[in-house]
């Protein structure tokens, strides 16, 4: 089987954006059409506007200023020498190895392992490490961990997985409005009670089939860049037994939304082996297998 160039898996990623938006924005306004129709039918176009320049803008905002959202949000802070030397040359290195431009360096104090990778491009990249991390693996696991949070930024992952986050809580939020809406609600002619018939599918079944779709893009996503660390670093092993310390050492400290989450090499919520099946991370143990095999 022939190769896949990263080049290759950048344009993937730019159209399956394309393609989820084109999804989503047809709900968006579909959700606002009903509820137009259900409580003032008059005001349907209003709803619709409304719920479109929500949209927007929490596209455009998600777009430039995503990864300082989700770098504020996860209390991270600029890693600066000389107390952090040792981790900014690491990944100074690696981006040069990679032919990408070295990402922002950050730090979060928190004694879980884990990192991510946030962006819209590899020129406006950032890279948080959490202190627990930093304590826990020595040169070349960290060299594999930064190797992985590298490929999300050269395979252009982060600007999908950024937008995809803001997607699935522009969903839950106005999904959520129409359900509570529902208890103000009037009495509904016969067209009226169909209207809410499909606005309350439509509200129960958009955040699920968006998280479906993050659920399976995201699980390959981190195969292919523990592949790509693997192949950055000429050192499989190096990630393998970081993920065995991530999974040894972690005990669910690091509180972050659901919605960002799927950025973290591991996920950081503590989850039972039932939960595991709808996680976006592949199993570690079939992580760790894979890595050992090549």
């Amino acid at each position: 089987m022939a190769k896949v160039s990263f080049f290759d898996q950048a344009r993937k990623n730019r159209i399956k954006s394309i393609i989820l938006f084109c999804l989503v924005v047809p709900v968006f306004i579909l959700l606002a059409y009903v509820i137009g129709q259900i409580y003032n039918p008059e005001l349907t176009f209003f709803f619709i506007t409304i719920a479109s320049l929500i949209a927007i803008i929490q596209i455009f905002v998600g777009y430039y200023y995503g990864d300082k959202v989700i770098l504020k949000i996860t209390n991270a802070k600029p890693a600066t020498k000389p107390k952090y030397t040792h981790l900014i040359n690491v990944v100074e290195g690696l981006s040069i190895a990679a032919g990408i431009p070295t990402p922002k360096v950050y730090v979060i104090e928190n004694p879980d392992l884990n990192a991510f990778a946030t962006g819209r491009d590899p020129k406006h990249a950032s890279i948080a490490i959490t202190t627990g991390l930093l304590e826990k693996l020595n040169r070349t696991e960290l060299e594999g961990v930064i190797g992985h949070e590298l490929s999300h930024i050269k395979n252009l992952d982060i600007r999908f997985m950024t937008l995809v986050s803001v997607i699935i809580g522009l969903v839950v939020i106005l999904s959520n409005v129409f359900l509570r809406s529902l208890w103000f609600g009037r009495k509904r002619s016969r067209e009226g009670g169909i209207l809410l018939i499909i606005g309350i599918v439509l509200a129960i079944i958009a955040p699920i089939a968006v998280k479906l779709i993050q659920l399976a893009i995201s699980r390959k996503r981190e195969y292919l860049a523990d592949a790509s660390s693997a192949q950055l670093t000429r050192y499989p092993e190096g990630l393998a037994s970081a993920l065995e310390k991530i999974a040894k050492y972690n005990q669910g400290r690091l509180k972050v939304s659901d919605a960002v989450a799927p950025l973290f090499i591991s996920n950081p919520k503590r989850t039972s082996k039932l939960r595991e099946l709808f996680s976006t991370h592949p199993p570690i143990e079939k992580r760790i297998k894979i890595l050992r095999e090549m």
